[in-house]
């Protein structure tokens, strides 16, 4: 095997794993993770908040668009016209109410710094942040 082939298995292989955990911080926020809201989110109604949270815990909804690197570190949530809550990006702008994001990022573990290998939980602190798309 060349020596840019191990990389790129090393480099794929880093990535499961940082998917792997981003999926852990999500399904356990405020375990595996540090969970904080925006002041916009928290401005939301509480029975919203906790839509918002368990469809950001499942969240599936990965595309190219919205995972290009495969890390599972960032998505939308979509509130409709009839205030139900979606993973599924409507069809126009008319039958979207709200739009919340959520975005994991790296720390090292004294939160100081970006974390030198997000893959190794070890030396990571992970970071979710939920917020209205407008305060992005």
């Amino acid at each position: 095997m060349s020596a840019a082939a191990k990389m790129d298995a090393a480099s794929r292989e880093q990535t499961v794993r940082i998917a792997r955990l981003n999926d852990l911080a999500r399904r356990a926020m405020g375990v595996a993770c540090t969970a904080v809201a925006t002041a916009g989110f928290r401005s939301l109604p509480e029975a919203d908040q906790s839509q918002v949270r368990e469809l950001i815990e499942t969240f599936d909804a990965f595309t190219d668009d919205n995972d290009p690197y495969g890390e599972r570190d960032f998505g939308a949530i979509y509130q409709l016209r009839d205030e139900s809550w979606t993973t599924e990006r409507p069809r126009s702008q008319e039958d979207e109410r709200e739009r919340v994001f959520w975005k994991l990022d790296y720390y090292d573990r004294s939160m100081e710094f970006a974390s030198e290998d997000a893959a190794n939980p070890a030396i990571t602190r992970r970071v979710l942040t939920i917020m209205l798309s407008d305060e992005y």
